[in-house]
């Protein structure tokens, strides 16, 4: 009997999510957002297949980081592990970040004719008030958690995330990636540390949990394509076109910013550096990338991304569990690069020429605060609102510049989706490109 591939379905389901939303805007107008039609889209989306997602979080990345660890017997070449890792990670977010002030250059988004985009500042001034409002909402609600807002700076935020004052409170807590890993990691070097019986049945029980979770994920996936469909349709149905034709060349400059990091950066760095075939991680990584692209969220992805890794690249339990958690949490190509565009474009709607300093800034502020981003939808609009405070401090355009956060959240869902999708795929890549520099056989060794 013949069997639709996963990936088909899911694209099947994009295809009719985009159709139905569509067809709801048409129809209800502005009052599309209040329908049972929208309101059911979000059911099957967010409450039933990111939920369902998001459940199995902490038990499979507890299960697989202390499986993958405590099964080596030592933890020698971890460390090694570890440098490559972080090395990765800052290579490939520094590159896109350079990648995305290139294009917002030469592009210029928020000029039209060598000046503001006028239907853009025309909105901006509109809705000032209201804008303004949100945006110091969001960056109150987010400074101190997303990052900056502690006073040993970046590090001192990373460290306090990463220990948790109470471990259950902090399984429980999706959000808490670090404070996940940290623990994971102290228990299977715990675990490798100890004899006897209690390992052993210790090692055997979490080996369990992890066939079980992984097992479990297969089940979950089974009803991606209706998850999907339901977010594209509820994402659709709430974006009126009115405003988008004002914003294109803004999405257009993001666009073809993560499009040359995901087609060009990326797969250099695979042939180049991991020796490896670019095109056989693409068809490897397909449900992930999907399913990145519908969810909009890195965190809601994790578990699609590690099942592509080690059952379609190849790449070893130890390497995934280890690099995808953490590049979850602290590698966001595709978030990095946005924030720099996003606010080189504020700043040229406000009429503000950025000097090669301030841009510097720009790009190291995306540099810091991409690592402190949730990997939840929009969640980098807080470190946006961030970085132009501290770039437009004391700057005439800077009474403005929150209001224009508004213009960039009216068309931010579909860019996220497009951002999140490159910030799984950088992962990814770091995983192959680390496991091969292991000696594993992945990819091209197949």
């Amino acid at each position: 009997m013949f069997r639709m591939k996963l990936h088909w379905q899911i694209l099947i389901a994009l295809a009719l999510g985009v159709l139905a939303g569509g067809v709801t805007q048409a129809l209800l107008g502005d009052e599309a957002g209040g329908s049972w039609w929208v309101a059911l889209y979000r059911f099957l989306g967010s409450t039933v297949f990111i939920g369902l997602l998001k459940m199995i979080i902490v038990p499979l990345i507890f299960s697989s980081i202390v499986t993958g660890i405590a099964g080596l017997h030592n933890v020698e070449g971890f460390g090694r592990l570890g440098l490559k890792t972080l090395g990765y990670y800052v290579t490939s977010s520094a590159l896109a970040i350079l990648i995305g002030l290139a294009v917002v250059n030469v592009m210029k988004p928020g000029l039209v004719d060598g000046g503001p985009n006028p239907k853009v500042a025309e909105f901006i001034e509109e809705n000032r008030e209201k804008f303004e409002e949100e945006a110091e909402g969001r960056t109150a609600a987010g400074v101190a958690q997303e990052s900056g807002g502690h006073p040993l700076g970046v590090v001192g935020d990373l460290v306090e995330r990463m220990i948790p004052s109470n471990v259950f409170k902090a399984a429980s807590d999706n959000g808490a990636m670090l404070s996940l890993i940290f623990v994971s990691l102290l228990t299977a070097f715990g675990l490798i540390a100890i004899d006897g019986y209690g390992k052993e049945a210790l090692v055997s029980a979490i080996g369990g949990l992890n066939d079980l979770m992984i097992k479990v994920t297969g089940w979950i996936m089974k009803l991606a394509p209706l998850g999907v469909f339901g977010l594209m349709a509820y994402t659709i149905a709430q974006t009126g076109p009115s405003f988008l034709l004002s914003m294109l060349k803004y999405m257009v400059t993001v666009l073809v910013a993560l499009g040359l990091h995901f087609f060009v950066a990326l797969p250099l760095l695979l042939v180049l550096v991991g020796k490896v075939n670019p095109l056989r991680h693409y068809r490897a990584m397909r449900d992930a990338l999907l399913t990145s692209f519908s969810t909009a969220s890195s965190s809601a992805t994790l578990p699609v991304t590690m099942r592509c890794l080690q059952d379609k690249a190849g790449v070893s339990k130890r390497t995934s569990s280890f690099v995808l958690p953490l590049g979850a949490t602290v590698n966001m190509d595709g978030t990095a690069l946005y924030e720099c565009v996003a606010v080189l474009f504020v700043a040229q709607v406000m009429g503000a020429a950025l000097g090669f300093g301030e841009q510097l800034s720009v790009v190291v502020l995306a540099l810091l605060t991409s690592v402190g981003v949730a990997g939840v939808p929009s969640a980098s609009l807080v470190a946006i609102v961030i970085i132009i405070q501290n770039v437009a401090e004391g700057q005439a355009w800077g009474g403005g510049a929150m209001a224009a956060v508004g213009a960039i959240y009216a068309v931010d869902r579909i860019l996220d989706m497009c951002r999140t999708s490159v910030n799984i795929f950088s992962d990814s890549c770091g995983a192959v490109i680390i496991a091969k520099s292991e000696g594993e056989e992945v990819l091209s060794d197949q």
